[in-house]
């Protein structure tokens, strides 16, 4: 009998790193590898930011939610040229196909980028010709989220409605909203989706992370959400989780990214279970993985965990964020059949 066997968990380890998967909630900077975050910091050595990878351990450990946001807003800092732009989109990319990840939907923070001075045109040139790179050199398609930083207020909001809409990328999809929930209330956004919206763009806010299940309402209400970032409160209120049931709208959960930011405290609280059981439909993320010490494998191999999950149980946690992607039609029949094939192959040997 091979050791995989005689330890379940190994097996089903083995089982996820090759199950093809897509990913639904992955932020673009918050991707950077530690060694990409550290070649951007030699590049800009006015950055406090770690030039040594190793140490990188220890700058993204978080004591809360707004910790976090100042550190991660400090590699934010780092991508400062159409060149980091590229860079970064491509090695994302790259750390993607090694997990299997054969489609994502990047939330970009395009703001961040163009109020530091990097020309907007510039910018899509170069998120772009990563992507298209990405999809005939490492077989990952990407496609784009651009959202707003909450935080920055709606001089942000404004303009990163304007950049989606009017500059508009190939590889565009949806429209989002990130960053701090407290002191930011969803509501005051809605002109901006409702712009985004009217262009065809799909509406994916952050909700319920850092606030009560008030804040998904308001997503979904206010601002025609069509998946939920996080909504970890959601299980609060059974009315909202009866909601997202029968109306089949998503939650993209990412239960290492919780707990990081200590919007959950212990890994064994975590409400995942309680919105399976409400039959939410429910997609497994990794948020901002290098940051969180993680990646979407084990994200997969943590859902396992705390869901009691064998291989066809993965499977279907799989199939969940292809069925909520806005992936076309035929590849999501093609990916879900590729996933399937890889299950029955995995189990019949």
């Amino acid at each position: 009998m091979s050791p995989a066997y005689d330890d379940p968990m190994t097996d089903l380890h083995s089982f996820i790193a090759g199950l093809p998967k897509a990913e639904l909630h992955v932020h673009h900077v918050g991707s950077a590898s530690p060694r990409i975050v550290a070649e951007l910091a030699a590049r800009h050595p006015d950055s406090k930011v770690p030039t040594d990878p190793d140490a990188l351990a220890d700058y993204f450990t978080f004591t809360d939610f707004a910790h976090f946001i100042e550190v991660y807003l400090s590699v934010v800092d780092l991508v400062r040229t159409p060149e980091d732009v590229r860079l970064l989109t491509y090695e994302v990319a790259r750390d993607m196909a090694r997990q299997n990840i054969r489609y994502a939907e990047l939330t970009i923070t395009p703001y961040s980028s163009t109020r530091r001075g990097i020309d907007e045109h510039a910018f899509m040139a170069a998120i772009e010709d990563a992507r298209k790179a990405a999809e005939a050199e490492l077989g990952v398609i990407l496609r784009w989220c651009f959202d707003i930083p909450g935080e920055a207020g709606l001089e942000a909001a404004e303009e990163t409605a304007r950049l989606a809409v009017e500059l508009r990328p190939e590889g565009l999809v949806s429209f989002g909203l990130g960053g701090p929930e407290i002191g930011v209330p969803r509501p005051q956004f809605k002109p901006y989706f409702d712009r985004a919206r009217a262009a065809g763009l799909h509406s994916v806010p952050h909700a319920g992370e850092t606030t009560g299940p008030g804040t998904v309402w308001d997503a979904l209400n206010e601002l025609g959400a069509e998946r939920i970032g996080h909504g970890t409160s959601s299980v609060q209120d059974p009315a909202l989780l009866e909601h997202l049931a029968e109306h089949r709208i998503a939650l993209e959960v990412c239960p290492t990214s919780n707990i990081a930011t200590r919007a959950v405290e212990r890994l064994e609280d975590h409400p995942i279970r309680r919105m399976v059981d409400a039959g939410v439909l429910v997609t497994i993320n990794s948020d901002d993985p290098p940051m969180f010490g993680t990646d979407l494998n084990n994200e997969y191999a943590v859902a396992a965990r705390l869901l009691g999950l064998d291989e066809r149980g993965l499977a279907a946690l799989a199939k969940n964020a292809v069925e909520a992607s806005f992936l076309d039609e035929e590849g999501k029949a093609r990916l879900v059949e590729e996933i399937d094939t890889y299950t029955e192959q995995w189990l019949s040997a």
